[in-house]
């Protein structure tokens, strides 16, 4: 079968051809809406029944920091896309709109190059939004074989099934597993102001909180300091009255020291201290921070789908 007609072929699977009478009404056509962040608000009852770990887009939907929401209907939404800025989105909801399902294709697949960066989708495993997705999924990647596209170019442009994890915290396990821990000369300090920009890497808090001053007005941290330079840090990625979601960096140059394995103790400590449940979540294909969130007593506990979206 043709590429061309096996993307059609897909999408009918997904989409029925003729469009619902209240769709046609819509004066956005076929697309996903944006909600105002006034109306955030409407989320909740719906996330409030999602069973994975929410944090970064409840922290985007609390209008604690700039993202993005998408709906089918802004007076009644029923489906939503909430994209947080480190490039994560979630979607959850109904899966029944035609008009935000051709968005959603369009989105995904960034073909009206809606999208300026490549982001991370999961979406609520307990309703069909992974079905869905997985048809555009077979539909788009089959089409780009008619593009001429070189084997770098093909595999960039595809949407790629990875594997995200979700962990529940086994307090005794880290009490136990920490006897054993390394233990540095090097200082584990509290992550400052002054600090806020000085670890390098990609998992850092100035891609998790709007500025320095919001970081510690709001958030908490640690850093491991090796000669003066910081060589690994762990924060609070995302943080609320009950649960800290840990991020955790280390600098290349200070990797395989164990450093990670101190900062993230400290900071399971503070939230031990106040109460606070620790939360880690990576992906499968991540060993480092597998691997790593095992050694702190985390343990698996959810598997869900997760979709790297093409530029």
């Amino acid at each position: 079968m043709a590429a061309s007609r096996l993307l059609a072929f897909h999408f009918q699977m997904i989409l029925p051809l003729a469009v619902s009478p209240d769709s046609r009404k819509k004066e956005e056509g076929m697309v996903m809406i944006e909600l105002a962040p006034e109306d955030y608000y409407k989320a909740f009852p719906l996330l409030d029944q999602v069973k994975i770990n929410t944090m970064f887009a409840e922290v985007v939907l609390r209008n604690h920091i700039p993202g993005r929401v998408y709906v089918d209907s802004r007076e009644n939404p029923r489906a939503f896309y909430v994209a947080h800025p480190y490039r994560m989105s979630l979607l959850f909801g109904d899966s029944g709109d035609d008009s935000f399902t051709h968005g959603l294709y369009d989105y995904i697949t960034n073909q009206s190059a809606a999208r300026h960066q490549m982001e991370w989708l999961q979406a609520d495993p307990a309703g069909e939004w992974s079905r869905v997705i997985d048809s555009m999924l077979a539909s788009h990647n089959s089409s780009l074989e008619d593009h001429g596209l070189s084997p770098d170019d093909l595999e960039n442009k595809k949407i790629q099934r990875n594997t995200r994890v979700n962990f529940s915290f086994d307090r005794d396990a880290y009490l136990d597993a920490k006897q054993n821990f390394p233990r540095h000369e090097e200082p584990v300090v509290s992550l400052t102001k002054e600090l806020f920009f000085a670890q390098s890497g990609s998992v850092v808090p100035r891609f998790f909180w709007r500025d320095a001053e919001h970081f510690a007005d709001k958030g908490v941290g640690y850093s491991l300091l090796r000669e003066g330079e910081v060589a690994s840090t762990s924060f609070s990625a995302f943080l609320s009255a009950s649960q800290l979601e840990i991020g955790i960096e280390t600098s290349d140059a200070h990797r395989g020291q164990g450093y990670a394995i101190s900062v993230c103790s400290a900071l399971i400590d503070y939230c031990l201290e106040r109460n606070l449940e620790p939360v880690w979540a990576c992906r499968l294909e991540n060993q480092g921070s597998y691997n790593l969130a095992q050694k702190l007593g985390f343990r698996p506990s959810v598997i869900l789908p997760y979709y790297r979206l093409p530029v």
